[in-house]
């Protein structure tokens, strides 16, 4: 459905280490760099995900917005959150089944440096 999401961050060079870090545990690599931003994109294709630096940031903590990154196992999942804890991330929510959700729904979230909440999602079809 998406071509590509994109985020501000307010330190650009502190965010892209912890996207590479985040990312890169879910099998996504850098994609493009320019001036002020950069961005990831999964080695099987799919939509691209942008930082843009901007100098004036504002977060609203918990207003209902989050980004969900597809992984391919449970154990990817796992991954995710700990290469984001150990990244600087805070936990929002420990890898596990969300059965709100689905049945086989497994996710894990985290709030990146500058507070945005993203998940990693792996959820086996039907």
């Amino acid at each position: 459905m998406f071509h590509h999401v994109s985020i501000g961050v307010s330190d650009l060079d502190r965010s892209a280490k912890f996207y590479d870090a985040v990312l890169g545990a879910l099998g996504h690599e850098r994609y493009m760099e320019k001036d002020g931003t950069t961005s990831w994109k999964s080695n099987a294709g799919g939509g691209v995900f942008w930082i843009n630096r901007r100098d004036e940031l504002t977060v609203v903590p918990d207003d209902g917005r989050h980004i969900a990154f597809r992984a391919e196992s449970n154990d990817a999942v796992d991954a995710f959150y700990q290469a984001a804890i150990a990244a600087g991330a805070s936990g929002d929510g420990a890898p596990g089944f969300r059965p709100e959700y689905r049945d086989t729904y497994y996710g894990a979230f985290v709030l990146d440096p500058d507070g945005h909440k993203i998940e990693a999602v792996h959820l086996p079809a039907a």
